[in-house]
């Protein structure tokens, strides 16, 4: 289980003047700005649960993994693995943690990829029974069998993003931490990364907490997401609860015939948004008031639809209407 209680990371940034002359101040007379990268969080991620950690640039989502990690010690408020504080006690809890930075390897460049698992295999202290199971399940859900004998430089980013997570878990972590994994991938490339963390959480009960900006990634992969702004947390809670915010959203897209385009349609309801976008009608509505049989049949038969094309809000949506008027909020107070 992770427990994260008033977490706060503050970073000091030094002060410096312009010029020779500011630089032989700052070494005399030094001052420092203030940065709350984290601000008093606390939340809860129970065993075998996939959490999307969610937020925009400079959010602090990346500065939490690290201390959940260990890797920063925070400036107040605590962080536990297990029970364990991870700054503290950092070997006991690596054992238990499998860590992946989107924009960094732990495997070694220069040798093949199969040997960087052996080290790994030595380092973490796995048995050969453990360590023939595991390369057999990840070799297949991760389909990385076919290049292991490869040295890790000529792996493209999707086959090294792969091989990552499956060092990350190869010595069974209890809980992983996924640091903008799918970053830069295909969208084929993501789809395996996906299916292979559903299977480990699946198969194993591995937990899993994910930063992306990938909002596919969230809606595919959790049910529960923390939502991040400026250091603190908006929402904690299910995801389809955060849908429900904004109402039953839905938006028809529509193919009508050319003389329909630019003419004054007939209104159903004021409740109903009529738009021409890209030469094709759209319709948005809140399905919880008006039902989308009635708006269907509408569609067929005063705007004369062709074909048509159904879409739920979704979450990234969502997110950009929550930190769009977050940021409209900050702006009026300053």
């Amino acid at each position: 289980m992770i427990e994260v209680n008033e977490l706060t990371k503050v970073f000091r940034k030094p002060i410096r003047g312009e010029g020779l002359s500011g630089m032989a101040k700052t070494l005399f007379s030094r001052k420092y700005d203030e940065i709350r990268a984290v601000d008093g969080i606390s939340f809860t991620v129970p065993d075998g649960e996939i959490v999307g950690y969610i937020g925009a640039n400079g959010a602090g989502k990346s500065t939490t993994i690290k201390m959940m990690c260990g890797i920063l010690t925070p400036t107040s408020g605590s962080v536990l693995i297990d029970g364990l504080e991870p700054y503290r006690k950092r070997r006991q809890v690596a054992q238990n943690i499998g860590v992946v930075f989107g924009q960094k390897t732990q495997l070694w460049w220069d040798i093949p990829l199969i040997e960087s698992f052996k080290v790994l295999k030595e380092i973490y202290r796995i048995s050969d029974a453990d360590y023939t199971e595991r390369m057999g399940f990840l070799g297949e859900v991760l389909d990385i069998t076919r290049f292991l004998s490869q040295p890790v430089r000529t792996l493209s980013l999707g086959e090294r993003m792969r091989s990552d997570l499956a060092a990350s878990m190869l010595h069974n972590p209890r809980i992983l931490f996924l640091d903008e994994p799918t970053i830069g991938l295909d969208v084929l490339v993501k789809e395996k990364i996906r299916l292979a963390i559903r299977e480990l959480n699946k198969t194993y009960g591995t937990t899993v907490v994910l930063t992306t900006h990938d909002m596919t990634d969230i809606e595919h992969l959790c049910s529960r997401i923390i939502l991040l702004e400026k250091g603190s947390i908006l929402y904690d809670g299910a995801l389809k609860s955060l849908k429900n915010r904004f109402g039953n959203l839905k938006t028809l897209t529509l193919t009508v015939p050319a003389d329909m385009q630019g003419e004054t349609v007939p209104v159903l309801s004021p409740d109903l948004a009529v738009s021409e976008e890209d030469g094709r009608m759209v319709l948005r509505f809140d399905a919880d008031k008006i039902a989308l049989e009635q708006v269907i049949q509408y569609a067929f038969r005063d705007l004369r639809a062709m074909d048509m094309k159904i879409a739920e809000i979704s979450i990234g949506d969502v997110v950009k209407t929550i930190l769009e008027q977050q940021e409209a909020e900050h702006a009026e107070k300053i």
